[in-house]
């Protein structure tokens, strides 16, 4: 059976799996990134695992992975496959693509950034399917954001398009770790949301579930928390589709895993800024923390399909000069489970020097 394989590396963890050409995850399994034994060992974990994925593709249908795609988090350039900037996992400059098709016996590999792999999935297969333009923005550690536009992922002329965490929607307000003041995912990230709560409640180990949790049992100080949080994220949204009018508005992220505790007064305070701007469809993702995988495995099947396979001229699907549904694919077959993270965007400075601006 032809497929490929898929990686999604986090901060902490990574996500794998090979992926069928109708896109249904024949194998699924989670490995530790092993981010304190600093960012050479990280490399190495990345390739073991793309290695041991290739042995049991061969050994179970026959044949090996035809092509392997890795989303991973910070600054990537995905045209010529390199990470080129990773906080969480210490790394700068990475050849990934060319040390991971030398790993895999020279077959092609698409590299990308995670957020946007996840949004192209969700795009293509989950909440955005059938939509010509949408927008993904995961509520995690921090806040980013997919840009849709028909199959493909637009990242800008310089790889930063999206960074819808990085608006500045409380002007001089709390610093972020990007340099400015007031951002977006200070005060509406799922981090942001548990740091607000422990200090609300007196209890420090109290996280943004424990917050949806008391305001659905009416607590005064978690409404408040809450609505606070869904304040900050309508400005940034309305921001958002004034400057994209995105047809579809997919949330997802751990935040999103409130349900309707979040999305009905999203709903009600984004519509209750808008003027001129035309309302989107504002629904939550469909994929969960598979859709990192499954678009690196698009990424993959979109390498096959390009007229080239040649690593430095194949598109990107990302439409990027640097870095970075109706139905969801069938479950896996089988699973190897292990540590992951389920952090979504979780590097809070994507930039290493003060020269390299993340908007």
């Amino acid at each position: 059976m032809r497929h490929v394989i898929a990686l999604d590396v986090g901060g902490t963890g990574m996500k794998a799996a090979l992926v069928g050409a109708d896109g249904t995850l024949l194998h699924e399994a989670r490995r530790a990134t092993g981010r304190d034994r600093g960012p050479e060992a990280v490399v190495e974990t990345i390739l073991g695992f793309a290695e041991e994925l290739r042995a049991l593709g061969q050994e179970r249908y026959g044949q090996p992975a035809a092509a392997a795609g890795v989303a991973v988090p910070g600054i990537v350039d995905a045209t010529h496959g390199i990470a080129v900037y990773a906080a969480n996992l210490g790394w700068r400059d990475v050849p990934l693509r060319a040390l991971l098709s030398e790993r895999l016996d020279g077959i092609p590999v698409a590299l990308g950034h995670d957020v946007r792999t996840g949004g192209l999935a969700e795009g293509r297969i989950g909440a955005g399917h059938g939509a010509d333009r949408f927008l993904f923005v995961p509520l995690g550690t921090g806040i980013a954001g997919a840009i849709g536009i028909g199959s493909a992922i637009e990242a800008g002329a310089h790889g930063y398009a999206g960074e819808i965490g990085h608006i500045v929607v409380r002007p001089g307000g709390t610093e972020c770790g990007c340099g400015q003041r007031g951002c977006l995912e200070r005060y509406a990230s799922a981090s942001a949301v548990s740091l607000a709560w422990a200090e609300a409640s007196g209890d420090p180990e109290a996280d943004a579930a424990d917050c949806a949790k008391a305001v659905e049992s009416g607590d005064p100080r978690a409404v408040r928390v809450w609505q606070d949080a869904v304040d900050a994220l309508a400005d940034g949204l309305v921001t958002a589709l004034t400057l994209l009018d995105p047809r579809t508005l997919i949330i997802g992220g751990g935040l999103a895993e409130a349900g309707e505790t979040l999305f009905t007064p999203l709903r009600a305070a984004v519509e209750e800024r808008v003027t001129f701007q035309k309302l989107p469809a504002i629904v939550p993702a469909a994929l969960g923390d598979t859709a990192g995988c499954l678009g690196a495995g698009l990424l993959a099947w979109d390498l096959l399909a390009a007229p080239a396979h040649d690593a430095d001229t194949a598109p990107s699907t990302e439409h990027s000069t640097a870095h970075d549904t109706d139905t969801a694919p069938s479950t896996a077959h089988d699973t190897d489970t292990g540590p992951a993270d389920d952090a979504t965007h979780d590097d809070a400075d994507p930039r290493p020097t003060d020269s390299e601006v993340s908007a």
